[in-house]
């Protein structure tokens, strides 16, 4: 396991992460998933993965963790964490699908930490630059050429 900076705080997005996960709601694969968001504010947003029998239509945890940050009128993320058991299977490293990496884009930076849980705390560490590189983001909009 990896050690981190500040302990309280970390401690304090990982029992949400995980109270997220335990909350998920996630009969068709089994595969419950939690996040935790802090952002700007200092607060953190917890989120889970919510399916439905219309596989499309589900939400992943990162989504609802970012649209309770919003909610609250935030609109910048200063940490991410998740966390994910794949059904107590022993598994890669749970990350962010591809869609979230880019939800988290958008209200991030490439140098924001993305930390990767299962029950026994992190596993690893990444930047957001690391999962998503060169990626599209809201400045290049607002850029003219």
């Amino acid at each position: 396991m990896l050690k981190k900076d500040n302990m309280d705080f970390n401690q304090k997005m990982f029992e949400l992460a995980k109270s997220a996960m335990q909350n998920a709601y996630a009969p068709y694969s089994n595969f419950a998933v939690g996040t935790a968001v802090m952002g700007c504010n200092g607060k953190i947003y917890a989120g889970c993965n919510v399916e439905n029998a219309a596989y499309p239509q589900g939400n992943c945890a990162e989504a609802a963790a970012i649209s309770a940050m919003v909610l609250d009128g935030v609109k910048v993320i200063k940490s991410v964490m998740i966390i994910g058991d794949g059904n107590g299977l022993v598994t890669p490293l749970v990350t962010p699908c591809g869609g979230c990496r880019q939800r988290i884009r958008e209200f991030a930076n490439d140098d924001i930490t993305i930390d990767i849980c299962d029950y026994d705390g992190l596993r690893q560490r990444f930047s957001l630059g690391q999962l998503l590189p060169f990626s599209f983001g809201p400045e290049n909009l607002n850029e003219r050429i």
